[in-house]
């Protein structure tokens, strides 16, 4: 599908079919490519912020490089969402809309991408008053993911909740002889 195709005021719509969730297991595959991809997105600023505050420990100034970076991940995050589709969700047939099926505008992308920190946030959070180590937050994190996955089943389109409540969708754009071989 061609993303230039879709205007703001036309629903997207993909061989007539209605604008239904891919799998979780495709989504999930998605996010995990999208979080390989971070890597190459964070290098470029991370090191510019480095040399830029003569930083020479990791823990040196690491408050303003986190700033940095969740700025770096909301420009790159919503400029995609804009446009229909991160390289990875380009890979996995996935396209993120309103939940009219219209193109995201970038203030419903930028609270999409605040209320995605909702799969981090509660484990990070449980970090210092329970004074847990690195190990255990990774655990936690981890399952926290896999609730957090598994609780799009019990949304009512088989959407992720915060993209639920952001007012977009995750929809499938395989084409049809790909979405019958599933």
């Amino acid at each position: 599908m061609n993303s230039s195709a879709a205007t703001p005021s036309t629903p997207i719509a993909v061989a007539g079919s209605p604008l239904r969730a891919p799998s979780l297991r495709r989504r999930m595959a998605c996010w995990l490519y999208e979080g390989t991809l971070m890597f190459g997105v964070v290098v470029l600023p991370g090191l510019v912020f480095g040399i830029a505050t003569n930083t020479r420990h990791a823990l040196d100034n690491r408050h303003a490089l986190q700033a940095l970076l969740f700025v770096v991940l909301a420009l790159y995050f919503v400029y995609f969402w804009v446009k229909g589709q991160t390289l990875p969700m380009k890979t996995w047939h996935i396209r993120v809309v309103d939940r009219h099926g219209l193109p995201l505008r970038w203030p419903r992308a930028l609270l999409r991408y605040l209320l995605a920190w909702l799969w981090f946030l509660p484990p990070l959070a449980a970090m210092a008053p329970f004074r847990l180590s690195g190990s255990e937050v990774t655990v936690l994190m981890f399952g926290w993911i896999a609730v957090w996955a598994l609780l799009s089943r019990f949304q009512r389109e088989q959407q992720f909740w915060h993209d639920a409540w952001a007012g977009t969708r995750l929809i499938d754009v395989q084409p049809d002889a790909a979405r019958r071989r599933q």
